[in-house]
């Protein structure tokens, strides 16, 4: 019998986990936006999806919001104050450097801008089969559980570009 493991764990990573075309985003990384929860503007530092679609963190004054699509209104006017745009985009196939047993390969389903530094999320522990072997379960479910992430924020440095 062959084990399956390794092709389920490299169908995992590779598979984006919002289907076949990644959703556009509401508003574009550093756009300033209007939180209507909040009811206060602020820019766009981060998007990273969910089960529940894309949700984005919003620098606003000294607080930082994570708020989805639905709640925030963009301007169309970009902070201008950057040195450096992201080296990778969302939905690109990565290299992770430090991937230990698993396969190497990565899809990128965030970025965040952290002190002037973008960081990139990747997934980092791949999906588990239940002990009576008869369901798949994801760390996103263990999480609900209070277990571990299974995502990873990871600077440029750990990842490399994929060339087909």
């Amino acid at each position: 019998m062959i084990n399956q493991v390794p092709n389920l764990e490299t169908c995992w990573y590779l598979s984006p986990p919002w289907g076949k075309e990644i959703p556009p985003l509401e508003v574009s990384l550093l756009e300033k936006v209007y939180v209507t929860t909040t009811k206060s503007f602020g820019y766009c530092c981060g998007v990273e999806w969910t089960a529940k679609g894309w949700n984005y963190q919003i620098v606003s004054g000294k607080d930082n919001l994570t708020v989805l699509g639905r709640e925030i209104i963009g301007t169309g006017n970009l902070q201008l104050v950057i040195k450096e745009k992201p080296v990778f985009c969302l939905g690109e196939l990565v290299e992770f450097r430090f991937h230990g047993d698993g396969p190497p390969i990565r899809i990128v389903q965030g970025i965040q801008l952290i002190c002037d530094s973008w960081f990139y999320t990747i997934e980092w522990m791949s999906p588990g089969i239940s002990e009576n072997g008869d369901g798949v379960f994801t760390f996103r479910d263990a999480i609900a559980l209070g277990g571990t992430s299974p995502i990873a924020r990871v600077t440029d440095y750990d990842l490399e570009r994929v060339r087909l």
